[in-house]
């Protein structure tokens, strides 16, 4: 063959030619890397940009939110972004003008020129949008190969590949004493015990640290522990909220989140049973009360307001709730508007609120419906006998779930018809809380649209002083048919209302109903309405027992003797609600009507999940989703290292942190899925079974100047208790914390006059006996004025939602732990005990009472200030008996002076942090 290459020597120089030709052309014009939307262009675009061209304001009919407003023609005419093109591109040619009156953006100075490059190139490289990284489902990821004895298990591979990048090491183990004080901290709330310590460190097998932590996830205090937690994410508290905040008794649901943390309950049945526990085949009373968790929204009892209007606003705060807590969403930001920095339409805010709009709660006082349990077991044995009779009368197993229809209204009395729906009200009012329903004689007043299908008895909730007095229903019109009679009798039971029922003429369908009333002669308001309710009647009337079921059936019905617990209600039928968009976030004007959904960034709604709470439920907790797991865990590792892998725990958009170890979270949360099966119990422990958990916490200057917040993990978690561990664990060290568990909340001490209730009646009484001493958890939670010791420490008010307290460190706080009386009571509990393990040698006990508070010895230069203020506060107290006496009860300069030195060990950096 003849042509250039056929001469072998001359075609091989050819050859070299050209690869080194191509060589130089790559040297001198490299190629440049793609320009990734997520990591370099969302920022830029976040920061200078979206303010005017994203969800709240779209500047010329340009908006970045979403891709398809991004690269449509604006106002002008033109594309802002040309894929392909930057030359063609409005946005490059505004950023690049020379007029500062054409530049955007408008204010400022110009972009820097290393971002519009950025941005050029980005555009000429196509624009690729690119997807967030939260909406992306999790991938399998494989632990990195790493090469050392370091490593416990495969967290650590993904952490030190990261320090190794860093050219860091990990530190060194921390001590026994540290470690067993931090994971017992971490896992029950409490300090470990002297008999606990001394057991670990005699334990030199191989596996005495997991035994430590499996005999930690069994102990009862692990739930307390992370219910405490929990209370935050649920808005935990014993009041209502607003100006008057009542009393609310929840405290059952407090009892089913410890145990339910207890027995390790899958987080996805955690998480269905708390969003839509009512909504179960047959749900169990644990599962209404979970429930709980959304009826832990304020209740506004103020007289003068709307109780539509705080309905509402409770169900938007169970919508921002939901959110927050199982996908780190700002939901609270598209209430008015488009998401401003994330794609979330407007719409999407009221999809999600349709989920939670058909719940029977309608800011009442009562706080309906309420779970009834029955104090007595006679009760109990009551409604099992009345259950028994119907089963009786119901012969058709078709009818079966008359049974279950009669107990509902025994233990929930719902769907009720509040005295607020009455309206067309002739010579009577609603009363000024919205609650009541008042008329005189000669007057009426209208139920719209009530669906009477299959109900022949209407059962009433009222108050009177009269023993006369009738109240007519009729159809239609006040001079309609009457399909009811009720002959009034003065209520004289304990209740402020009584319940009472009437029989009424069957009916089909929906009808308007007047309720007339007459008392002629007397002037006043005939009677007072609460509720009202339609249902059918206990069946077997005229058989022989028939009479005696019917008094116990009212007695269930009007006793007080029960614990009732706000819980959540479906509403069916006629009375389920419609949804449609709030105008800009305003209640008052509605919009296009909305069906229950979820935003389209995020993986799509199943069609064979029910567009109900439920259906919402199962959709957060399907391995389909991209957030709730990782969510989870981000929480579970922020608790235990004091930072998320995540640090905007409440936020995993665009405006959020990014991780800082982000396939190590993939990877977690995939595992908490999958090999753990939603465990939470496993989650931990595979987190603190890590060697990058067991580091010792101390940093040298370099490791703080490079990593200040160890978000690389070079070192262990050193982090300030929070303000309930603070408070157990003076308590635990002083020998006075009760083990008591559940049951209503308690009241321990704390300064007197702290509570000026003007409405509600509300007393501060302090608890008596080992009340006084229960864990914080247990404390009594008032919105408006809650327990100051606490919030002193960074606890919230539980008024809404908080996934994140805000650690301080202020002068208030030492001034709580120095002079708060359960502070200063702890002291002497330490005192105490000091005293009885080293009751003479003065250097014997001081040291005693540092191991008691930190189980470890106390260094020379603590224990030479100890000494000193020892020595100091005996001869304050020797010429000052009397205070001594004050301080502690008794006459005893000794234990007074101890007292003084134990506060002071209390109030040591190290005693109130975790490191």
């Amino acid at each position: 063959m003849v042509g250039i290459f056929s001469d072998k020597k001359y075609g091989i120089y050819l050859l070299s030619g050209i690869v080194l030709l191509f060589c130089g052309v790559y040297v001198l014009y490299p190629h440049e890397e793609p320009a990734d939307y997520n990591r370099d262009i969302k920022p830029i675009l976040n920061k200078n940009c979206i303010a005017c061209h994203g969800g709240v304001k779209k500047s010329g009919g340009f908006s970045l939110l979403f891709q398809e407003e991004a690269f449509s023609p604006n106002e002008s005419g033109k594309a802002a972004i040309v894929p392909g093109s930057p030359e063609e591109s409005e946005m490059i040619r505004r950023i690049t003008h020379p007029d500062p009156d054409e530049r955007m953006p408008p204010e400022g100075d110009p972009l820097p020129e290393e971002k519009v490059e950025l941005l050029t190139r980005w555009i000429e490289q196509g624009a690729d949008w690119g997807e967030h990284w939260s909406y992306q489902k999790p991938q399998p990821v494989t632990p990195p190969e790493v090469d050392s004895d370091w490593v416990e298990n495969d967290i650590d591979r993904f952490i030190l590949r990261k320090l190794e990048e860093r050219e860091l090491e990990p530190s060194p183990r921390a001590a026994k004493e540290t470690l067993l004080r931090r994971v017992t901290l971490d896992l029950t709330g409490l300090p470990p015990t002297q008999q606990e310590l001394k057991n670990f460190l005699n334990d030199n097998s191989p596996g005495a640290y997991e035994k430590v932590v499996d005999r930690l996830l069994d102990s009862p205090r692990y739930g307390e522990r992370w219910a405490a937690m929990w209370m935050d994410l649920a808005r935990y508290a014993d009041s209502k909220g607003y100006e008057k905040d009542g009393h609310r008794s929840i405290w059952q649901y407090r009892d089913w989140l410890i145990k339910a943390f207890n027995e390790d309950k899958p987080f996805d049945e955690f998480t269905i049973e708390q969003l839509a526990g009512d909504l179960l085949p047959n749900p169990t009373d644990q599962q209404l009360i979970a429930t709980a968790f959304h009826r832990n929204t304020m209740n506004n009892d103020e007289g003068g307001t709307n109780d539509e209007e705080f309905r509402v606003a409770a169900v938007i705060d169970r919508v921002n709730t939901t959110w927050n807590v199982w996908q780190g969403t700002t939901m609270e930001c598209v209430q008015c508007h488009a998401h401003p920095y994330d794609p979330i339409r407007h719409e999407d805010f009221f999809k999600s609120y349709a989920y939670f709009n058909n719940t029977a709660d309608e800011d009442v006082p009562s706080e309906a419906p309420n779970l009834k349990t029955f104090k007595k077991e006679e009760d109990q044995q009551r409604l099992d006998e009345i259950t028994q009779w119907i089963r009786q009368q119901t012969a058709d197993p078709q009818e079966s779930s008359r049974t279950q229809d009669f107990t509902k209204l025994v233990r929930l009395t719902e769907p009720k018809i509040h005295a607020h729906s009455f309206d067309q009200i002739k010579k009577g009012t609603i009363t000024s809380t919205n609650s009541y329903l008042a008329v005189e004689h000669g007057g009426h007043a209208r139920i719209k649209d009530v669906d009477l299908t299959g109900k022949d008895r209407m059962f009433i909730s009222y108050r009177t002083n009269r023993t006369s007095g009738v109240v007519e229903i009729r159809k239609e019109d006040p001079a309609g048919e009457m399909i009811g009679r009720w002959d009034i009798e003065e209520d004289d039971g304990p209740r402020s209302f009584d319940i009472t029922s009437i029989p009424i003429t069957p009916q089909e369908g929906v009808t308007d109903l007047y309720f007339v009333f007459k008392d002629p002669g007397n002037e006043g308001y005939v009677n007072t309405i609460e509720w009202v309710l339609f249902h059918r009647s206990l069946p077997g009337k005229g058989k022989p027992g028939y009479e005696k079921t019917r008094e116990k059936f009212y007695t269930l019905l009007n006793t007080d003797e029960v614990i009732e617990t706000p819980v959540m209600v479906e509403l069916k039928g006629n009375y389920k609600r419609t949804t449609r968009i709030f105008e800009r976030g305003n209640w008052m004007v509605h919009g296009d009507t909305v069906k229950p959904g979820v935003p389209e960034v995020l993986n799509p709604m199943p069609e064979e999940y029910p567009e109900n709470r439920l259906g919402l439920a199962r959709w957060l907790v399907s391995k389909e989703n991209p957030l709730t797991a990782r969510v989870t865990v981000n929480r579970l590792w922020a608790e235990l290292f004091g930072t998320g892998i995540v640090e905007t725990m409440s936020d995993f958009g665009s405006q959020g942190y990014l991780p800082s170890h982000p396939e190590l979270l993939d990877w977690l949360a995939l595992q908490f899925m999958n090999q753990h099966e939603w465990s939470v119990k496993k989650q931990l422990k595979q987190i603190v079974m890590s060697s990058a958990y067991r580091q010792a916490s101390n940093v040298t200057p370099e490791l703080q100047e490079l990593d200040p917040n160890n978000r690389l993990l070079a070192r262990g978690p050193r982090v300030r208790l929070t303000a309930e561990q603070v408070r157990d664990q003076a308590l635990a060290v002083a020998g006075l914390l009760s083990d008591k568990m559940y049951g209503p909340s308690v009241m321990p001490p704390q300064p007197d006059g702290l509570w000026q209730v003007v409405y509600s009646g509300l007393e501060w009484k302090t608890s008596e006996g080992e009340d006084r001493y229960r864990r914080a958890l247990y404390t009594y939670w008032r919105r408006t004025n809650p327990y100051p010791s606490m919030i002193a420490f960074d606890a919230p008010s539980r008024e809404v939602c908080v996934a994140q307290r805000v650690n301080t460190n202020t002068p208030l706080q030492a001034l709580v732990t120095l002079n708060d009386p359960v502070y200063v009571e702890a002291a002497r509990g330490l005192a105490e005990r000091i005293l009885e393990k080293a009751p003479v040698n003065t250097e014997q006990q001081l040291k005693t009472g540092y191991h008691l508070a930190m189980l470890q010895d106390i260094g020379t230069g603590k224990l030479k200030e100890l000494k000193n203020l020892y020595r100091d506060t005996k001869a304050h107290f020797e010429q000052n008996p009397q205070a001594a006496e004050e301080l502690t009860g008794k006459k005893d300069l000794e234990l007074a002076t101890l007292t003084i030195v134990s506060s002071a060990i209390m109030n040591l950096d190290e005693f109130i942090t975790k490191s």
